[in-house]
């Protein structure tokens, strides 16, 4: 299954793990719930994803690279106990509590979390001295002879053998005690990510057109060649970095994230010709409403990987503005929420505008001590955090310190964050429309449209934007693509009757 697919699943066996009867017992008990290894290729997501997992389902993570450990810091260090049998003492050796259970321990004691995940990737890749503890892990869950907590699933993840010389394969009775999960690189599903994580606008479109060197892994006689998920998704955030410093991403630098030198010089190449168009068509003017005739007379005869680089440009920016608008949406929200708890407070005005600043600061720290957060919501509490300390800044400037007249106050400050918010929705619903325009003008309802459309189809933040923003002709497209994908689906489905 695809990493999206695999998400789901092991979300799904979080919450079935998880959910107690009446009693508050366990409804799977702890020796049924078994043990999630992802088996798949390197740098498609595996780690990435539980991650998300965690944060999501809000409980703790504990991850371990196996691989970096010994057998006495998985297991523990031995030592000498005195006990009695029978009336007779005798020495006992027993160990230490593992390094990875106190891990687990030490996550509860800090997040307050009693539930969660202990990772371990690349489980089948341990040393010759590690190997039967790993077994008894996954069989038994326990490290040495201290037994996971209740309430933590175990997920593992490793790479198949003809990637990595290194690999133990599991016998059949460990197997049989495992949640197996299959994972393969599928670039649509990684595409959609792509879109919503703002990778690289050149990327996504080189790679929509060579899909082959997405996830590409060859042994040859001059070594390892690979281009992985994980290689484009770190090349994309240097690329973003170099573009703000004014420095230049060839092939030397390429070849640093895809280790695959043809597919390296491929790219780099394309993304010399990606910064030429994005010169040469001047997108923000598009989108502004400056649609000049013989750009659209140049790009409906260019080749097509050149319409597909504009294209991408027009979504990349288009995607931009649809998550500002989102961005600033939930921002709202959340300043709202916490607003909303100023009339609980004690004390004048300015110190009840302190006391809800406090509470959101105290906030983010625990979810943020927790592994809580993504960056982009850490970025969403810390805009809200600057905005409070703002209205507190002002409030003291005014010289307010009654309670209703700083309430006035705050209340006319907020109304202008929700203004900034209306102008970014009407200028994302303006330049969707001049996207429109430019589009028709160029290519008219030709295939470039379908890709366009589809895109958008395919974006989360535009999804989100349309799902209130009228646009009349994005239906109109729409409703002609899905017309479309059915009358070719029943001409298959004719012609395999005929046939």
């Amino acid at each position: 299954m695809n990493i999206k697919r695999a998400k789901q699943e092991i979300k799904n066996t979080i919450q079935a793990y998880l959910l107690k009867d009446e009693f508050g017992r366990y409804v799977i008990p702890a020796i049924r719930q078994r043990p999630v290894l992802l088996i798949g290729a390197p740098g498609i997501g595996k780690t990435q994803v539980m991650e998300q997992i965690a944060r999501e389902c809000g409980v703790g993570l504990v991850a371990y690279t196996i691989t970096h450990h010994t057998r006495q810091s998985a297991v523990g260090l031995p030592f000498i106990s005195k006990k009695k049998y029978g009336g007779r003492e005798y020495s006992v050796t027993e160990y230490t509590m593992s390094e990875i259970v106190a891990s687990i321990y030490n996550k509860i004691e800090e997040t307050g979390l009693k539930e969660g995940i202990l990772f371990i990737d690349e489980i089948n890749c341990v040393s010759e001295t590690l190997a039967p503890t790993m077994l008894q892990f996954l069989q038994c869950k326990t490290f040495g002879n201290h037994k996971i907590p209740e309430g933590w699933l175990i997920a593992a993840a490793g790479n198949p053998p003809e990637y990595n010389k290194s690999v133990r394969e599991f016998d059949i009775v460990t197997l049989d005690r495992l949640k197996l999960i299959q994972v393969e690189p599928d670039f649509a599903v990684w595409k959609e990510y792509a879109l919503e994580e703002s990778i690289h606008p050149a990327i996504v479109s080189y790679l929509s057109v060579k899909e082959q060197n997405f996830c590409r892994i060859e042994t040859t006689v001059d070594g390892k060649l690979f281009a992985t998920p994980r290689g484009w998704e770190d090349l994309s955030r240097l690329i973003e970095v170099y573009e703000r410093l004014g420095m230049t991403v060839d092939r030397d630098v390429i070849v640093q994230y895809i280790q695959f030198p043809a597919i390296a010089k491929d790219f780099a190449n394309y993304l010399e010709l990606y910064y030429k168009y994005e010169n040469d068509y001047q997108v923000d003017a598009i989108l502004r409403g400056q649609i000049r005739e013989e750009l659209c007379e140049k790009v409906a005869r260019a080749p097509f990987d050149e319409k597909l680089s504009v294209i991408s440009l027009l979504l990349t920016r288009l995607g931009n503005e649809f998550k500002d608008v989102s961005a600033q949406e939930r921002h709202l929200e959340l300043l709202l929420e916490n607003l909303k708890t100023y009339s609980q407070q004690d004390g004048n005005g300015p110190e009840r505008l302190a006391t809800v600043l406090d509470h959101l600061t105290a906030e983010r720290e625990e979810k943020k001590r927790a592994e809580l957060l993504s960056r982009r919501e850490d970025e969403r509490y810390l805009r809200a955090i600057a905005v409070l300390e703002g209205y507190g800044k002002e409030i003291r400037n005014r010289g307010l310190r009654e309670t209703e007249e700083t309430w006035d106050a705050v209340k006319e400050l907020f109304a202008a964050e929700r203004e900034r918010y209306e102008n970014l929705w009407d200028e994302a619903g303006e330049m969707l429309e001049h996207g429109f325009d430019f589009m028709e003008a160029a290519f008219g309802d030709g295939q470039e449209m379908v890709i366009f459309v589809t895109n958008l189809n395919t974006s989360y933040h535009c999804v989100r934007f349309l799902q209130e923003y009228e646009c009349e002709r994005y239906y109109q497209y729409n409703k002609k693509l899905l017309f479309e994908d059915r009358e070719g689906e029943l001409r298959k489905r004719i012609s395999a009757v005929l046939d």
